[in-house]
């Protein structure tokens, strides 16, 4: 009698994801972090209870003031208000901004403030990095080691948290903490145990500040239409609470499967390429869109990439390049600038955030940014940016042109900043401007918000004392200095409602010193036409030019963008 042989076993292909995909929403974590202690309640609930019945009692209609949270919390008025701001700037719809903040939103931001930033792993020859550039400073810890440029010289940009890993680090925080974030939302009833709190349709949807659904890692789809218990919930014929602790066992539930399956999609990387991978931070997909250059006069270039990930749009890694990408070649409301060196990059688009992280000697343009911009971990940077909100951190040697709603936030080892009027335009500025809500006539940009050296979310250890040493400011920008930035118009669609000028007003001292520039220049050019020369010395003194004007080009690594903007 012959024995059946089993089937050689075949490997089997990761589990697809579930149909509803929990995903932690990223901005609260990468844009709503205040290095204030003030701010940190590191026993949860034990405190911040309180504090929401104190601001309930103080605003019966639910919505807080800077006033009511500054005498709640004991914080200055401008900590007041630029909690209210970044929290506004962090949720997932656009608030009333005379409303003040809704208590239960604002308690989760409060919550959050404990949260810590993955750290980086570990450079992989730290002793030869610090013979190079030696660490003098205890404030950026593993990063201080290095400059922005020998970050990427070292391909250490490989040992910065991926998307993937930060996502992951973000949903192991909300699962431990999930029990007290329900807690702060959910309503006492008569009961004894757990079925004594519970939570409405209205409650539950405040979660969405924190995590959002998905169908097959799609975003978009309401918390109460995710949840089998407020799927059916009706404005007119609200759904009966439920006790928090079955939302919690739901919630938790999803959260344990989007982490096991984003560590399937960790192994099967590991395993071999697979068609559905998130794009890191570090190793983007290349995917090149719409016009845009990064050609050098040597004919060569470092990898470049742009890319895109659920709701975010990279441009990675160029060096001596061009790069123009407009609304049309970015995808989702977010975009991230990563370690780009000696490099002129153009983003014409409205956004709602920016980040740009790990650059140097390098202009980068953001065109419209609704919510905020972060700038981290740069040197010999200019930036120029129309937003509401932007915060500067760990940066050396900067020039920030602002046209801003908000006070700049300075937090960090700053060194030599620079912050100066917003300088340039392109033909869709004040239409972009327009969509994401950022107005012209409010520009913030000399009045600086300076915060502490220690930031408490990097989970890094600072010698004692350091906590309460004040970052460094930036200082204005001399007006003789000052110039405007000409965006080339490669496109040619210009139409009676193109932008023509700087939307933004120049103050006064700023606006002389051009005027001055132009009569200076007009001088120049009059004196030139009306000198008195032979024809061949006329010839000889504009060749002369032409030379200088050259030579400056080159000099000044001008040259490449002439013959990047010919090439395209």
């Amino acid at each position: 009698m012959l024995e059946e042989k089993p089937e050689p076993s075949t490997p089997t292909a990761p589990a697809p994801p579930p149909a509803l995909l929990l995903r932690p929403r990223r901005e609260p974590f990468e844009y709503g972090l205040l290095p204030i202690s003030k701010l940190i309640f590191s026993d949860g609930i034990l405190t911040l209870g309180p504090v929401k019945e104190k601001l309930l009692q103080a605003s019966p209609d639910g919505r807080v003031s800077e006033t009511q949270l500054a005498e709640a919390l004991q914080i200055p008025p401008d900590y007041a208000c630029l909690t209210i701001d970044t929290l506004a700037s962090v949720l997932p719809a656009d608030p009333d901004p005379n409303a003040g903040a809704d208590v239960h939103d604002l308690i989760l931001f409060l919550y959050i403030q404990t949260y810590k930033r993955l750290l980086p792993r570990t450079h992989k020859d730290s002793a030869a990095v610090a013979d190079v550039w030696p660490s003098t400073s205890a404030f950026d810890g593993y990063l201080s080691a290095l400059s922005p440029l020998q970050l990427v010289r070292s391909n250490s940009r490989r040992f910065i948290p991926s998307q993937s890993d930060e996502e992951a680090h973000q949903l192991s925080y909300l699962q431990k903490h999930m029990a007290n974030i329900i807690a702060l939302l959910a309503e006492p009833v008569e009961g004894e145990g757990d079925e004594s709190l519970v939570l409405t349709s209205e409650r539950f949807e405040h979660l969405g500040f924190l995590i959002q659904f998905g169908e097959k890692g799609c975003e978009g789809i309401p918390l109460s239409q995710a949840t089998p218990f407020f799927a059916n919930s009706d404005p007119d014929m609200p759904a009966a609470p439920v006790p928090a602790a079955q939302v919690h066992d739901w919630v938790s539930q999803h959260i344990t499967a989007a982490l096991e399956h984003n560590a399937e999609k960790a192994m099967a990387k590991e395993n071999g390429p697979t068609a559905d991978l998130d794009v890191t931070m570090a190793d983007a997909f290349l995917n090149q869109t719409r016009p845009q250059s990064n050609s050098s006069l040597s004919g060569t270039s470092m990898h470049t990439t742009c890319a895109y990930s659920r709701s975010q749009s990279f441009v990675e890694g160029f060096s001596k390049a061009s790069v123009v990408k407009q609304t049309c070649d970015i995808k989702g409301h977010s975009l991230k600038v990563l370690n780009c060196h000696d490099s002129v990059i153009y983003i014409l688009a409205p956004l709602r955030y920016a980040t740009v992280y790990g650059c140097s000697d390098t202009t980068i343009v953001l065109g419209a940014i609704g919510k905020a911009v972060r700038i981290e971990h740069c040197e010999r940077v200019q930036v120029i940016t129309a937003a509401k909100h932007i915060c500067i951190s760990n940066c050396r040697e900067c020039i920030f042109f602002l046209g801003v709603n908000q006070q700049p936030l300075i937090v960090g080892d700053n060194h030599k900043l620079q912050v100066a009027p917003y300088n340039t335009f392109y033909a869709q500025l004040e239409e972009h401007m327009a969509q994401i809500g950022v107005v012209p006539t409010v520009n913030r940009w000399d009045e600086p918000l300076v915060l502490g050296m220690v930031d408490p979310h990097d989970s890094l250890s600072h010698p004692a004392g350091v906590s309460d040493a004040q970052a460094e400011s930036a200082t204005r920008l001399d007006p003789d200095l000052f110039t405007n930035f000409l965006i080339p118009n490669w496109y040619g669609s210009e139409s009676p409602q193109s932008t023509k000028y700087n939307p933004f007003p120049l103050p006064e001292i700023y606006l002389s010193s051009q005027r001055k520039k132009y009569s200076i220049l007009n001088d120049v050019q009059q004196a030139l036409r009306d000198i008195e020369i032979e024809e061949n010395k006329k010839r000889e003194l504009a060749c002369a030019l032409h030379v200088h004007f050259k030579d400056w080009l080159y000099a000044s690594g001008n040259i490449r963008q002439l013959y990047c903007l010919q090439g395209d």
